[in-house]
């Protein structure tokens, strides 16, 4: 039986065995190679482009600017103006949040304490170290620190993020949408290893006379490879054969090319999930690319915030007299620094932005007298204009 009918006829080969391993050990490349795939483990924020994604839009929420507005609570207001807890900024705060909610579709926040059991402030908890309890006819979130210790409290004085919310009454959706989009990825990013090591893998194969049994013939391809392929080598870069070896033919590896265009719909399906774009990715979006992403992705989270920590953190009749918090977002913040002049020029003279507005945009600090307008002469009203135009005649007559 030759190599052709070992290949074409492989029926044939399996009712040989001695037929079958007499080809094995006679064709075979002496750095064998076979690609190896596997399946996706599950892990989303462990791929680089969802995670790429995730820290996007936590970057960009992590500008928002948290308020409270109203007078009830004014202790609970004071804290709350220099941080949400002892240990974040609402920076560090809104990040964690978003990345939280991106990952599991759920994010819980679960108010911090003090010994008087009266609330100082708010912490950002995992899904998956919380678990709801019935007790007494009230359903509690029970939740695990790091330590190990766990805490519960009413779940109504908790506060709730979800994205993707169907089937449960509580919690967002799984990712299993993304599962399959998430499987191409890894595949394809083994497909550029596995090229990548096969390009710089030297084969051959070759005709072996003498060698009458597989272990003697893995003995061999093993010595050749220590002797002349091994990093160890002092070959010199020269390729020794015995006299045992004939019909020794290199073997020609193409260097493996990624499809631009199923990457590309790869990469445009992971953005498609989480409401990005190449160019929020990269920090280089265009003003109306920005706009769009804050009408989407930043001003549907910061309402989302704003309403679960107010009703967290105040009671139903605080909240009817107008005291509530607010995640604020500046449409302006998220263009870009050219953008943000050309807009400060154009509004600050014609008594639309003040100063410290103005100041706002670029992260400055307020200064005093700083909340006054001002507007250029050709901008004044008309009638004001008039006025001033017959008051002055008057004064000459």
């Amino acid at each position: 039986m030759g190599l052709l009918d070992f290949i074409f006829r492989p029926s044939e080969a399996k009712a040989n065995e001695k037929a079958l391993k007499e080809a094995r050990s006679t064709f075979q490349t002496l750095t064998a190679y076979t690609p190896a795939f596997t399946s996706w483990g599950g892990a989303i924020y462990e791929s680089e482009i969802v995670r790429a994604s995730i820290d996007a839009r936590a970057r960009h929420i992590s500008k928002l600017k948290i308020e409270t507005i109203g007078t009830a609570n004014p202790s609970l207001q004071s804290k709350l103006a220099l941080g949400p807890n002892q240990w974040q900024t609402w920076s560090q705060f809104l990040y964690r949040v978003s990345t939280i909610l991106d990952v599991n579709n759920t994010a819980f926040i679960v108010p911090v304490l003090d010994d008087r059991l009266i609330t100082t402030g708010v912490y950002p908890v995992l899904p998956e170290q919380c678990e709801l309890r019935e007790f007494e006819g009230k359903i509690w979130l029970r939740y695990q620190f790091a330590s190990g210790q766990y805490a519960a409290v009413e779940f109504d004085k908790c506060a709730v993020l979800t994205k993707y919310q169907y089937k449960s009454d509580f919690f967002g959706s799984s990712n299993r949408a993304l599962r399959e989009t998430m499987q191409l990825i890894h595949i394809q990013n083994q497909g550029i290893e596995e090229g990548v090591k096969n390009a710089a893998t030297f084969r051959f194969m070759a005709t072996l006379n003498n060698f009458s049994s597989a272990s003697d013939l893995a003995k061999e391809r093993e010595r050749f490879t220590e002797t002349n392929l091994s990093s160890k080598s002092d070959a010199g870069g020269f390729l020794l054969f015995p006299n045992t070896y004939k019909d020794i033919k290199q073997i020609d590896v193409k260097p493996y090319a990624v499809d631009s265009a199923q990457m590309e719909q790869i990469r445009e399906n992971v953005f498609n999930y989480f409401g990005v774009n190449e160019g929020v990715l990269q920090n280089k979006a265009k003003a109306e690319e920005l706009e769009g992403f804050f009408d989407g992705a930043i001003e549907p989270f910061a309402i989302q915030l704003s309403e679960a920590l107010t009703k967290m953190l105040f009671t139903e009749r605080e909240r009817a007299q107008g005291t509530h918090l607010i995640a604020n977002a500046n449409r302006l913040q998220y263009m870009s620094t050219t953008q943000k002049v050309a807009m400060a020029r154009e509004l600050l003279d014609r008594g639309v932005m003040s100063t410290n507005e103005a100041r706002e945009l670029f992260n400055y600090p307020d200064v005093e007298n700083g909340d006054v307008r001002f507007i250029r002469g050709e901008y004044q009203d008309a009638d004001t204009k008039v006025e001033e135009i017959t008051g002055d005649e008057n004064e000459e007559e």
